[in-house]
């Protein structure tokens, strides 16, 4: 089985999809292994560092997946027009094509009419046996972190309480807006800088983790809100009642806060809103707010795509893919999420991956084959 790993193409996308690690595992399933020169370079993981672990350079993508059986990458192969290289004509029918494949973005049919196995390590299931999986996951946990330390570089003040002989700095007051695995981070994070954190999430489940991590919890606790979370742990869409209750709240929350992180997502839509221009106005000359959301439409109604905007005094960051901030440990979780998921579906005896569709993970994460995709939140009901 020869396994390909390309080089990430995208603006801001400085990822890639395999360490010199887990080549070394791949190989030792009996695997070959061909790299893209430069794939690792975002990440610093150098040809030479791929080579050692026993990996071949291929001097083009093209070369790269000549004969490959799996690619592997970290964002959807690019289509015709979104970037210098066609990457979906160099695919070919059969080949098996792993990676974020933003399933909701516009060009899942395009990526199945080539006729690859296509799959979406974002539809990797939550469920115990596929944490180790689990790309979401890995890469929020590094975005939140990051978010507070973006935070930190851009505000004025100091995070900790600093009593000096010149006087006392008072601590900074966080917001964490959404309490995934992002805002969990988020949380433990600011705190460790010795912020004075709170944090809000409609998900009842969160309130107790939130207060573990020694955070205020902020919300407004209802009969919807206790019913406010998917069986798969997600948030649900909230009534537009609700909203305005909500909302409020965080108007009146929002004006004592130094620091906001917005985390919250909703898959397949538009992020929430929950960061009007109003609640920015309110907010202190020289207060910081990171939109991790800003790829879906962002959190903050001010917030700008890959930039850091300052609107009525407040700095609001939008910057584009905040795991890529990250890029070497980002690049290093998410390929063994890649390991995890590949391991045991390659055959002891042949070495040959061997997809088998009734393992409920499996057949979660797969969304195209044969020239068609097969994954029901995508398929288009017959009229």
């Amino acid at each position: 089985m020869k396994i390909a790993v390309l080089k990430e193409r995208r603006p801001h996308e400085r990822r890639v999809a395999a360490s010199p690690e887990t080549v070394k595992k791949f190989i030792g399933l009996g695997a070959s292994v061909t790299v893209e020169t430069g794939a690792g370079d975002g990440a610093f993981f150098l040809d030479e560092a791929y080579q050692a672990a026993g990996a071949t350079i291929a001097a083009s993508a093209a070369e790269a997946v000549t004969d490959a059986e799996v690619i592997l990458k970290v964002r959807r192969p690019l289509a015709a027009g979104e970037g210098d290289l066609d990457e979906l004509a160099l695919l070919k029918p059969g080949q098996v094509v792993v990676g974020l494949m933003d399933p909701y973005g516009g060009q899942a049919d395009a990526l199945a009419a080539t006729g690859v196995t296509a799959i979406a390590m974002e539809f990797v299931p939550r469920i115990t046996r596929a944490q180790v999986m689990d790309v979401l996951s890995s890469q929020a946990n590094l975005a939140g972190y990051k978010a507070v330390i973006e935070a930190a570089s851009v505000f004025a003040h100091g995070f900790p309480m600093m009593m000096t002989a010149a006087g006392t700095v008072p601590p900074a007051r966080v917001l964490v807006m959404g309490a995934g695995v992002a805002g969990l981070q988020a949380i433990a994070t600011a705190r460790r800088l010795g912020g004075i954190v709170s944090a809000t999430d409609v998900r009842p489940a969160t309130k107790e983790q939130v207060e573990s991590l020694g955070a205020t919890f902020v919300a407004v606790i209802d009969e919807e809100f206790q019913q406010a979370q998917t069986a798969g742990g997600y948030a649900k869409e909230m009534s537009a009642s609700y909203k305005e209750k909500q909302a409020t709240l965080i108007a009146e929350t929002i004006k004592k806060q130094d620091i906001v992180i917005c985390t919250a997502l909703i898959p397949g839509r538009k992020a929430p809103i929950l960061v009007t221009e109003a609640m920015v106005k309110s907010m202190k000359p020289g207060s910081v707010i990171v939109d991790l959301a800003v790829e879906q439409g962002g959190n903050c109604e001010l917030a700008e795509f890959a930039q850091i905007a300052v609107k009525h005094g407040v700095s609001i960051i939008g910057h584009a893919n905040m795991p890529s901030l990250i890029a070497s440990d980002a690049s290093a979780l998410y390929a063994r999420n890649l390991l995890a998921y590949l391991t045991p579906l390659v055959d002891k005896e042949t070495k040959k991956l061997t997809l088998n569709e009734d393992d409920e993970i499996v057949k979660a994460s797969l969304i195209a084959k044969g020239g068609a995709l097969v994954h029901p939140s995508l398929v288009k009901p017959v009229a």
